[in-house]
């Protein structure tokens, strides 16, 4: 429990669980940034391949927690944790030693059962850390330290990638997950609440399948959707094509950090303008915004030479993506405080607790399908350079140092950031008919009144 009442104090469970949870994020978002990179470049994948497998590392470390959390109420949070960040250790040490496909399969899925495991166990030692009076405090320390834990690694990871290359990324999320691993064993006793009585992967099933089968819950889950498979872009799009549209040493990892940069500056802000609004009309932004921001990823091409701003040079792809994703942080802090209101707000009576426990599924299937997706568009409109002739390598080499033009095999780059701008305006469409059906259905049948107890 919390060390009074509406303070800043906790026990120490709650700082070291937060000092492990803050180097999980810098070892995952380190390695996941530069993941299809790395599948390329070291691994030997083409676009299409390494599309695949990022998607199962990207969706799949959403859906498992389901399971592991109720796996981790009986084995207690810290061996949980013990086994987490070992997992976690190997399976980026296997990425950086095994450069063959066998193995990095092998090493992606201790990651994803590790991660799942770190997911449910931290924010239930920040839960059990805290009470009423102090238990938003405690879960805003803990959404600081997990975009510190993202900005850390993808910041750090760049310079590596530069200097020593995209093969040795994983050794830094390795060494970040020993650490932590650390951090658990010689600091971490949390005290286990023995009266607890753990979920069944049986009664997560029931779950999942209660939530799963209500048509408008679905509906909407795989309607927002969209929204994040355009955000999952900073991972599964956009750093292969700054590398090949602008050159090696710019720097996607950094431009992705402004996504949370954004979020962190504004989110309180555009919390408490839309704290009287519908749900809907706060989430209609947000999705009048994310096809915007794609847009804005798209708009690069239309400058010949680089922009100044403040009196710096810039690389137009540099100020486009900044100012794309800078929109998509705008956004997400319209969406992010409104969408599980919205969503409880789907459930049958007595199920609210159920379904907002699935309402996440939605960056489940946006991961899994944008990933596949960029893959698909990366090798039609930006190859890999690697993959083309000698003669079109050497013309793309000359336009990089600006010494000859676009080799035409890349004057469509920019259509992959069109082709997710459809993708937004298909989700805004269908959420628009999605919230004019509900309230028709709803008039309709409204619900049965509460009969009071007698």
């Amino acid at each position: 429990m919390s060390e009074g009442r509406g303070t800043w104090r906790f026990p120490r469970p709650f700082w070291t669980a937060n000092a492990a949870e803050l180097c999980e994020r810098a070892a995952y978002y380190g390695t996941f940034i530069a993941l299809r990179t790395y599948l390329i470049r070291v691994v030997g994948l083409d676009d299409v391949e390494a599309g695949f497998v990022a998607a199962y590392l990207g969706g799949w470390i959403y859906l498992v927690p389901f399971f592991t959390g109720a796996i981790a109420d009986r084995m207690g949070f810290r061996n949980a944790l013990l086994l987490a960040f070992a997992l976690l250790t190997v399976g980026y040490g296997m990425l950086g030693v095994f450069h063959t496909l066998g193995p990095v399969l092998v090493g992606i899925t201790l990651i994803i059962v590790g991660g799942a495991f770190v997911k449910p166990v931290i924010s239930g030692t920040v839960s059990k850390s805290s009470d009423a009076h102090n238990r938003a405090r405690a879960f805003s320390i803990f959404y600081m330290v997990v975009n510190i834990g993202s900005f850390t690694g993808k910041t750090i990871v760049a310079p590596i990638r530069i200097n020593l290359g995209v093969a040795t990324v994983p050794f830094f999320s390795a060494a970040a997950a020993f650490v932590a691993l650390l951090i658990v064993l010689l600091f971490y006793r949390p005290r286990e609440d023995a009266t607890t009585q753990p979920r069944s992967v049986r009664e997560t099933l029931q779950g999942m399948w209660l939530a799963m089968r209500n048509l408008r819950f679905f509906a909407l889950i795989l309607i927002t959707a969209g929204f994040w498979a355009i955000q999952g872009q900073l991972y599964a799009s956009m750093p292969d094509y700054v590398l090949r549209m602008a050159g090696e040493s710019y720097k996607p990892e950094w431009y992705a950090n402004v996504n949370p940069l954004v979020v962190v500056i504004f989110v309180v802000l555009i919390t408490q303008l839309v704290r009287k609004w519908k749900p809907e009309n706060s989430i209609l932004v947000a999705m009048c915004m994310i096809p915007v921001s794609s847009l804005a990823m798209a708009s690069s091409h239309w400058f010949s030479g680089n922009l100044v701003v403040f009196g710096v040079a810039v690389h137009p792809i540099t100020a486009m993506m900044v100012i794309g994703i800078a929109i998509q942080g705008l956004a997400e802090c319209f969406l992010s405080p409104k969408w599980l209101e919205f969503a409880s707000k789907q459930a049958p009576p007595g199920k609210e607790g159920t379904f907002l426990g699935f309402a996440h599924m939605n960056t489940f299937f946006a991961w899994i399908f944008g990933f596949i997706f960029s893959g698909f568009l990366l090798r039609r409109y930006c190859p890999e350079p690697t993959t083309l002739s000698e003669t079109l390598q050497l013309q793309h080499s000359q336009y990089l140092a600006g010494q000859g033009p676009l080799p035409a095999v890349y004057a469509q780059a920019h259509y992959l950031w069109y082709a997710y701008a459809g993708v937004g305006v298909i989700s805004l469409v269908a959420l628009l008919v999605y919230i004019q059906v509900t309230r028709r259905r709803d008039r309709n049948n409204p619900p049965p009144p509460i009969v009071p107890a007698v």
